[in-house]
């Protein structure tokens, strides 16, 4: 075996999909103590303790329970003084408004507030920006707007907390205006009535990493405690709200927006899957259906099947569709607007691959190694550079940042990686001058630049990016939990891994690998998809696929005629579709068992 590849997981140092296997990283004393305490397969105790999990708290884990870690909401700076001000407006009848994002955190932040606001008795306006016209966050125009329709409390969800004339127009009208937000914050805040955010420079919460969903959900459980202390149900003849049919939008706004899924994320979105398999939600109910989204719903279907439906809008269609979707409970406008979505994702998924492959030409052009990838294109469509950044990461392993260009002036997007907080970088690029605008949290940011600063933005989000990858800093890894036979991966196993899960960012799915696998039949299903069955040497047959991948070395070494042995890595998922207790692969990568 060469040097390079002894630290390689069965030497794979360079995969047919262009990445080097490495083990995950776990204690094996740990992981037996695990395995014998819990009475689990020796490979369910490796994947618990390469996350981090102790034997004195598995139990914890395995069963997280919300009641038992869910914080009390007046931990928060500001969140006692935003949730009496929002309470005492749906007392009085104030008129209130939303102002949320165009993402899908944005669009279940707002429905989630509309439908207790509704639930509680009143209703409110709601106002998502238009991305193109409008631009990230409040407006001046859009808040003065919204107070000339009545609006007398303003809430901005998912936004807001950098909107500095914005905000201060809106308190010039007259709105008092509640943040709600999780994107990094500077010294300065804004002239709000409340900035709550866990990301506040001054505040010491411990729950930085949930999403503004999270923030919005603990500020219902506020205004909810406050109606009720001064018997606000009671007189009006209301049954109090039951809060936790709302989680099944707290679930889909943190995984879409790529928060890490620990802490209190994590029971967040287990609970919140729970509420959506109910399908009590008309609009989620609605938009499953027109995926095709039979099964049990998990990270997989939100983050790849719902979540970019409901960005369609915002992205290549009218932004408040996302919204509109989550929040009515009339299933004839849920099925039109589901419908709706439908169609604007697959113009979307047009559109999205035309602007990769020109960033992949661009990035391949420069043939540099740059720390951090900044691409930009005249005319790119702004609604998908945040989708074709995300997979520029996802190919080279690097921060990505891609630029929307029209007449000089550039709308940018960037997705991160672990140990690189792009958000921060953003925000001092702005501060430097380089910006026009900008903002965001540790994987993703927004910002707005001149043509001619790209150069430079570059050089300086690269300086700063010192670290973010690994010693070999032009391919990427496929981080590895241990090796199965096809015999071994049953209902059972996959039963017992999903009991470790949610998985998400920061709470990596496992990835195991089928060593020398067989393929005992190949073909192609849909688009671009290849489908097969694997053999091993411990025997048994295990179904498997593998997304866009024809076309791919992946995809041409499953479809090969000689069909030799290779390495397969993958997940093991439910295959609900084969009946109970069937099992299917998702292969991520593969490798020939030769030399590599």
């Amino acid at each position: 075996m060469k040097e390079h590849e002894r630290d390689c997981f069965l030497g794979v140092s360079r995969s047919l999909g262009g990445r080097r296997w490495i083990e995950r990283r776990h204690d094996s004393g740990i992981a037996l103590a695990l395995a014998q305490r819990l009475a689990l397969p020796e490979i369910v105790g490796r994947v618990l303790a390469g996350r981090g999990v102790s034997p004195d708290r598995a139990d914890a884990f395995l069963s997280p329970r919300l009641r038992d870690l869910l914080p009390d909401p007046s931990h928060l700076r500001d969140m006692d003084r935003a949730a009496k001000r929002l309470a005492a407006a749906v007392i009085d009848g104030e008129p209130v408004a939303i102002l949320g994002d165009y993402d899908v955190d944005g669009a279940a932040s707002t429905a989630l507030l509309k439908r207790f606001l509704r639930s509680a008795g009143r209703d409110c306006e709601t106002h998502i920006p238009d991305r193109i016209e409008e631009g990230y966050g409040p407006s001046a125009q859009a808040v003065e707007r919204l107070r000339a329709a009545g609006a007398r409390v303003l809430v901005t969800l998912d936004c807001g907390t950098t909107a500095f004339e914005a905000l201060a127009a809106a308190a010039a009208c007259g709105l008092d205006t509640i943040v709600i937000d999780h994107h990094v914050a500077e010294a300065r805040l804004p002239e709000a009535w409340a900035v709550v955010n866990p990301n506040r420079l001054d505040e010491d919460s411990e729950h930085r990493q949930i999403a503004a969903v999270g923030v919005t959900f603990l500020l219902v459980v506020a205004v909810n405690r406050e109606l009720r202390s001064a018997g606000w149900y009671r007189s009006r003849g209301l049954s109090e709200p039951n809060l936790m049919e709302l989680l099944d939008l707290v679930a889909l706004g943190t995984v879409c927006d790529v928060v890490p899924l620990t802490g209190l994320n994590r029971p967040l979105v287990a609970q919140g899957l729970k509420v959506m398999a109910r399908r009590g939600n008309v609009g989620l109910a609605a938009l499953a259906d027109v995926a095709g989204v039979r099964e049990r719903p998990d990270p997989y279907h939100l983050g790849f099947v719902l979540g970019p439906r409901i960005n369609a809008g915002g992205r290549v269609g009218t932004a408040g569709l996302g919204a509109r979707l989550l929040s009515t409970s009339d299933a004839g406008e849920a099925l039109e607007i589901a419908t709706a979505l439908e169609r604007l994702n697959a113009e979307r998924r047009a559109i999205e691959d035309e602007v990769m492959a020109a960033a992949i030409a661009c990035v391949e052009r420069r043939d540099a190694d740059d720390p951090v990838i900044v691409v930009a294109g005249e005319g790119w469509h702004p609604g998908v550079i945040g989708i074709v950044a995300s997979r520029l990461v996802e190919r080279f392993g690097r921060p990505a940042c891609v630029v929307s260009l029209m007449g000089g002036e550039g709308k940018g997007s960037a997705r991160s990686v672990p140990g690189f907080a792009i958000g921060p970088a953003v925000i001092a690029a702005r501060q430097a001058g380089l910006l026009s605008a900008g903002g965001g949290h540790a994987m993703a940011a927004g910002f707005s630049v001149r043509a001619e600063r790209l150069d430079e933005l570059r050089l300086f989000l690269s300086e700063r990016c010192t670290g973010a990858r690994s010693a070999d800093r032009s391919q990427p890894c496929l981080t590895l939990d241990g090796a199965l036979s096809p015999a071994a991966a049953t209902g059972d196993l996959v039963a017992l891994l999903q009991q470790a899960g949610p998985y998400g960012a920061g709470h990596d799915e496992p990835c195991f690998v089928l060593p020398s696998a067989r393929i005992a039949r190949a073909d192609i299903v849909g688009e671009r998809h290849v489908r097969c069955v694997l053999t091993g040497v411990g025997g048994g047959r295990l179904k498997a696929i593998a997304f866009r991948s024809l076309g791919t070395p992946v995809g041409d070494a499953l479809l090969a005629r000689d069909r030799l042995p290779l390495h397969i890595a993958g997940r093991l998922r439910p295959d609900e579709w084969a009946g109970p207790g069937q099992v299917q692969l998702l292969i991520a990568d593969a490798a020939p068992c030769a030399a590599n």
